[in-house]
């Protein structure tokens, strides 16, 4: 088995662990509070499905190295080849109000590249994969982009990007603004066609979106920083500048209304 497969069927079986520990937890009032400087809240289940996984992974692979939003700063990660990029729990503030958008994001880089990756909502049993060499998958079937043009496309963003001064002009497309609670989700769902796309303005964690961005890109949909850039991973901040996923027509549309 090729090593992006061995390493993605490691992360299934890591995610699948991680929704087995969250759901230990879910709907069952667990102990949150805020992290400093305005970072969001995080709870006890974050913390113990991080522990999880990280515990398998490294268990497999101790020569790769680590980032997480619930760990801390390992500079080392720079010095390795590989890098494990996770999100324990993506979306904690819906995994707080008991609702089922959560999920769990696990990518692997190869140098500043992911190379397999894995979103999993352990609510719903849904599993979206893939590898660089490989399809997306969504439950083990194949996975696509929708071939929608931006006037009334169906957008998964927040409000502040529908602001006229993002757009050239000084006016939004006329698209539908729509929200879920998971920035790992929203990826795979712009990758699956079920959204036509996900657009963010603003920086993005790289363990929010290293995962999803991988399987939008393996289903057929152009996953870029909002300049239009390739996006790298594993660097030493640990942030995209923003992200456009969407199909090919609709990527370059998207990129044509927005001020440069």
């Amino acid at each position: 088995m090729p090593a992006n497969e061995q390493d993605l069927k490691l992360l299934e079986d890591a995610a699948r662990a991680a929704g087995r520990v969250a759901l230990e937890y879910w709907q069952k009032e667990p102990r949150s509070w805020e992290k400093p400087d305005g970072a969001g809240p995080v709870t006890e289940a974050d913390l113990a499905v991080n522990e999880e996984v990280q515990g398998i992974l490294a268990a497999a692979r101790p020569e790769y190295g680590w980032l997480s939003e619930e760990s801390e700063a390992d500079p080392s990660r720079l010095d390795a080849r590989h890098c494990f990029i996770v999100d324990p729990i993506d979306g904690t503030r819906a995994f707080i109000a008991g609702q089922e958008g959560f999920s769990h994001s696990l990518a692997v880089s190869d140098g500043d590249r992911i190379v397999a990756a894995v979103v999993y909502l352990p609510v719903s049993d849904c599993c979206y994969t893939a590898s660089a060499d490989g399809p997306a998958l969504m439950n083990g079937k194949p996975i696509h982009p929708s071939d929608s043009d931006i006037e009334g496309a169906r957008v998964l963003t927040y409000r502040a990007a529908s602001e006229p001064r993002y757009w050239r002009g000084g006016q939004a497309p006329a698209f539908h603004r729509e929200f879920r609670p998971s920035l790992a989700w929203r990826l795979c769902l712009a990758g699956q066609g079920r959204f036509d796309a996900a657009l963010s303005l603003r920086s993005a964690w790289e363990w929010d979106i290293a995962a999803g961005s991988l399987i939008a890109e393996r289903a057929g949909a152009i996953a870029s920083d909002r300049r239009g850039k390739p996006m790298r991973f594993n660097s030493p901040r640990a942030t995209v500048d923003g992200l456009i996923v969407a199909g090919p027509r609709l990527h370059g549309q998207i990129m044509a209304r927005l001020q440069p």
